[in-house]
């Protein structure tokens, strides 16, 4: 069973940053890709972010186009997403996703292994 662990969420300021980390466990994550959703109270989950198994694309929604970078670090076993001026509407449990596909989108059907997510808070 493939485990996915995020973190580096918190409370933020309009307009800081934070970095969220999805670590992997008992699995090498150099063979997957991996996707970046979030979920605000009463939306549906939505795509933010993927990047393919080597960092070779990456996908960004246009809601983050500019604010947020994904990238990934497979010797240490971790994929990032860097979040730069941060807004109240950014607010979200943010879960972290791979498949054995492949896949690279912001399609949440298409990822079947998924974390228990980090709670991003943007208030001031």
């Amino acid at each position: 069973q493939l485990q996915l662990v995020e973190s580096g969420g918190g409370l933020v300021q309009p307009g800081g940053s934070l970095r969220l980390s999805c670590a992997a466990s008992r699995f090498t994550l150099n063979s997957y890709p991996i996707g970046w959703f979030r979920q605000a109270p009463g939306k549906e989950r939505e795509g933010v972010s993927c990047i393919t198994f080597n960092g070779g694309r990456t996908v960004y929604a246009d809601s983050v186009k500019g604010r947020f970078t994904i990238s990934r670090d497979n010797a240490k076993n971790t994929v990032y997403l860097q979040m730069n001026n941060l807004k109240p509407e950014d607010t979200a449990i943010y879960y972290c996703a791979t498949n054995g596909r492949g896949y690279c989108g912001l399609g949440s059907v298409g990822y079947n292994y998924w974390g228990q997510g980090t709670q991003v808070t943007v208030s001031s």
